[in-house]
């Protein structure tokens, strides 16, 4: 049977409308960062090749080439982490310019991916289907640790009224927001979703009050 992730970590992938606090260990990603207004043309290419990368690592076996421990398993989301430039920091006055914005777009991987065998996925997808950007593809690992996280439905220029609840929520824990970089998780495909039906995990990371 695949390992379906939308089954077996709901608790990390498929929060409810309302903010919970929960602890995020330590993942692998395929990621790539990156800088300026993702509703410029540049953006997809971004996306493509960390999407190119993931479904390489998945149809491995029907190329012979599978790892060690490989097992079915479905693609992970497209997810991304957000912060906007120094300069942008110096001069905010509340409201983002999208030109400013900074981004870390990013798969995670199976545990059974190896920082070697990805390195091997990057060679030979670089080889097979060459773009500019595989050369700005790492493999990490990323541990979250304390966080609070949300769904929210609806347009991503929306999204600073979900993030006041979940400020809001770090207050009655006693905690707050580690920084203004946050993380979101997509759910949907924003070229066949209407925006105000846009599904987004949003996270940041908490730290003690």
């Amino acid at each position: 049977m695949s390992y379906d992730w939308k089954k077996a970590e709901k608790n990390i992938y498929l929060p409810g409308i309302k903010p919970v606090q929960i602890n995020i260990p330590s993942f692998r990603y395929f990621s790539v960062e990156g800088a300026g207004n993702p509703n410029d043309d540049f953006f997809p290419e971004y996306i493509g090749v960390l999407y190119s990368l993931s479904y390489a690592l998945k149809m491995s076996p029907k190329k012979g080439e599978a790892p060690p421990g490989y097992f079915e398993y479905s693609v992970y989301p497209l997810e991304g982490v957000w912060d906007i430039s120094d300069e942008a920091k110096k001069n905010f006055s509340g409201k983002i310019d999208k030109n400013t914005l900074l981004f870390n777009l990013m798969i995670r991987q199976p545990d059974f991916v190896t920082p070697d065998y990805a390195g091997l996925v990057i060679s030979r997808t670089m080889a097979r289907k060459p773009h500019p950007l595989l050369e700005k593809v790492r493999f990490i690992s990323v541990e979250e640790g304390s966080c609070v996280q949300m769904l929210h439905i609806g347009s991503y220029d929306d999204e600073p009224a979900s993030f006041r609840i979940m400020e809001d929520f770090c207050k009655e824990l006693n905690i707050k927001r580690e920084s203004k970089i946050h993380r979101e998780i997509y759910l949907s495909d924003a070229r066949r979703v209407s925006p105000d039906k846009l599904k987004t995990v949003l996270r940041f990371k908490t730290v003690s009050s």
